[in-house]
């Protein structure tokens, strides 16, 4: 894990008083000193760390792949001396910008949340970090189980989770946001740009929209492409090459020591999002492939899972679809076939500790090897569906906007995506009813309204099957219970209602209820996407999700909602992309989705995994926390397992908090050394919680 980590102390001289002066993050490279330190801590590669300064007390830090020149560094620098902290993040690429001028600072997140900055009081001051687990070994923060319910009752609901963190006393800037610090003191700031409340910001033509998300998606490869290739180290692997072995490959011994292959690569598993990266990073001048090997062809890989028996024919038109544009003469194909070691939640009793819990922990194994197939440099199409697809609450936003008539196709193509039934003929003014009850109601009647539900319990409408009507349908509110609060106590569930009760008295970031919910479907997303990134890291290698990149995110925002809810909206724009790009030859049935392939997987996994599982929950630290019954989790685990038709994803939520928590308590050891560092790690501490404190699990 690689994170960068600083503090903003209120000493006057040039050097810092108290516990600062003596604490040190363990292996880690100072970049500035004086009383407010900045360090890069991990295996940061040489080009992702630069700095540039105007004068001994002005200067710039970009931690990240970042396509600008050092002289538009300066330009940005200069204009954020003064206070123009939008020119910070409007660079192609994924990357966290530090300006330090005179005794200000200021840290930029991104707009999705891929990136996110975290702050905590700490000696008179401030310390901030882009991991959280860090800072709160500095403080020897204690665990948040409040936060934990509202991840676990309400995970993309903003007004639930806050800007807090599993770990108490540690919080988190919102996106689109940049913490600024003066002598330890902190404010927030939105440097994202303000509508007028008079007069409506006009929006783009569809065809002016879609080529800004073209030219936002090229620059951002680009950013990757300019970047120094790197090959792995193979002393930092198991040993070199040990030669021919029978029955395996290059490739394949490469894979058993661990280590990625040199270059750039991309995944391409047949969709739309990863082909499109594929295929421009591939097109691009340069030479966008390995250093050795395949000469400049870029490497795709394609995950075969051939444990799934579920539509089976829908798996190989996946296959297929990848084969037919691996056909493209810079792309070299690796399909990475595996079976039943590589379905979600096998092997879960190994793994690193992330900074956070996330889903994305049941699925790590299955995603690390494909990702050991791939190149040092890899790209990931995370993020393409929620930045480019209209979350259905979008629906109301076109009532706000009087565009009844753009309704029309969204909702009759929400009747053909379940298969004919008696009932289709009604869906679209079912749709249409749900859309016109959410554009009526205010947003503290929506959230106060959740809050209701779960006290009184009230799941039994929610969405366990994968039907697109009733999961259109229960998305058609300003924020809804999460699939895993089913299985939550009533103490829980409470802690987190009252969180909802005291949202529902401010006023929102956004008034427009599809702007609100697929802000905080992106977050979501970005959130998980961090967590698969530390869970399934592979030693060398980056991962790359250009649709998470500040620019990327601001282009699919202009896009019309009228575009966006239309049937195939995500597949046309990329395909759009594309042949503005000069690729014009898509396979057959290019673009569609493979939820069902997953889904599949998912079930498989549970079934083989189910005992292990329940023996998790035998005694779980969520039941000491006061979060559940480890009776009731079991019994859904099983009935899960035999087919039920329980909410996987609320499982998957359940179980990874779970292994999360045993990782973070049996850990050892600390990210700080010195002789004021912390004597225990956090949350547990080195032997035991400190004299006189509180437990560290404890009932909300």
């Amino acid at each position: 894990m690689r994170w960068l980590v600083g503090w903003s102390s209120t000493a006057t001289g040039p050097a810092p008083t108290g516990e600062s002066r003596a604490v040190l993050p363990v292996g880690a490279q100072l970049l500035w000193g004086g009383p407010d330190p900045l360090w890069a801590v991990g295996d940061w590669r040489p080009d992702e760390v630069r700095v540039v300064q105007a004068d001994p007390e002005t200067r710039l830090a970009v931690f990240g792949i970042c396509g600008a020149t050092n002289d538009q560094l300066r330009v940005g620098l200069f204009a954020a001396r003064g206070g123009a902290l939008r020119h910070l993040t409007a660079w192609p690429g994924s990357y966290t910008a530090v300006a330090q001028v005179g005794r200000r600072i200021t840290i930029t997140g991104d707009l999705a949340g891929a990136r996110p900055v975290f702050h905590t009081p700490w000696d008179g001051g401030t310390a901030y970090a882009t991991a959280a687990l860090p800072l709160a070994d500095l403080v020897e923060a204690g665990l948040d189980v409040g936060h934990l319910a509202a991840l676990l009752a309400c995970p993309d609901t903003p007004e639930a989770i806050g800007s807090g963190t599993p770990y108490e006393g540690v919080r988190r800037v919102p996106p689109g946001h940049a913490l600024v610090l003066r002598g330890g003191a902190r404010e927030i700031a939105s440097y994202e740009p303000t509508a007028s409340l008079a007069v409506a910001a006009p929006q783009l033509a569809p065809d002016q929209a879609v080529d800004g998300v073209r030219e936002a998606l090229v620059e951002a490869v680009r950013a990757r492409l300019a970047s120094p290739r790197h090959a792995p180290d193979p002393d930092g692997l198991d040993g070199l090459d040990p030669g021919p072995v029978p029955g395996m490959g290059p490739a394949e011994r490469r894979a058993a020591r661990g280590g990625p292959a040199p270059g750039v690569g991309a995944d391409l598993s047949g969709g739309s999002a990863s082909g499109t990266l594929a295929l421009l990073a591939a097109g691009l001048p340069g030479a966008p492939g390995s250093l050795g090997g395949h000469g400049e062809r870029l490497l795709a890989v394609t995950f075969n899972d051939l444990a799934t028996n579920g539509d089976r024919a829908h798996h190989e038109a996946e296959l297929e679809r990848a084969r037919s544009i691996a056909a493209n003469p810079r792309l070299h194909h690796v399909v990475v076939a595996a079976g039943e070691e590589a379905l979600p939640y096998a092997d879960l009793g190994t793994g690193p500790l992330t900074d956070e819990p996330g889903p994305s922990l049941t699925l790590a194994g299955r995603h690390r090897r494909r990702l050991l197939a791939g190149s040092a440099d890899h790209f990931v199409g995370h993020g393409a569906r929620q930045v480019l697809d209209a979350h259905p609450a979008r629906l109301a936003d076109l009532l706000l906007d009087r565009r009844r008539r753009h309704l029309l196709r969204p909702a009759t193509a929400l009747a053909r995506a379940d298969g004919p039934s008696a009932q289709s003929v009604l869906v679209p003014f079912t749709v249409y009813r749900a859309a016109r009850r959410l554009a009526r109601t205010p947003y503290g009647a929506g959230v106060a309204d959740t809050a209701r539900r779960l006290m009184e319990r009230q799941f039994a409408d929610e969405p366990v099957a994968d039907g697109a009507v009733d999961a259109s349908l229960a998305a058609l509110f300003w924020c809804r219970p999460g699939p895993a609060a089913r299985w939550l106590t009533g103490e829980a569930l409470a802690e987190v209602s009252v969180r909802l009760g005291d949202a529902a008295t401010r006023s929102p970031g956004s008034s427009r209820p599809g702007e609100h919910r697929a802000r905080a479907a992106l977050a979501r997303q970005a959130a998980d996407h961090r967590v698969l990134e530390q869970a399934a890291e592979v030693r060398n290698q980056r991962l790359h999700a250009p649709f998470l990149d500040n620019q990327v995110v601001l282009a699919c925002r202009a896009l019309p909602d009228t575009l966006r809810v239309q049937p195939g909206a995500r597949a046309a724009v990329l395909r759009s992309v594309l042949s503005g790009a000069g690729v014009r030859d898509l396979p057959a049935g290019w673009g569609a989705t493979s939820q069902p392939t997953h889904t599949a997987a998912v079930r498989a996994g549970l079934r083989g995994a189910v005992g292990t599982l329940v023996q998790l929950f035998d005694t779980p630290l969520l039941a000491d926390a006061g979060l559940v019954e480890a009776r009731v989790v079991r019994k859904a685990l099983r009935a899960a397992a035999e087919g039920a038709p329980l909410p996987l994803d609320g499982l998957a939520e359940l179980v990874s908090t779970e292994l999360w928590l045993r990782r973070l308590l049996s850990r050892r050891g600390t990210c700080w050394t010195g002789t004021a560092a912390p004597r225990q790690r956090a949350v547990a501490g080195g032997v035991g919680p400190r004299p006189g404190a509180e437990p560290v699990l404890r009932r909300p």
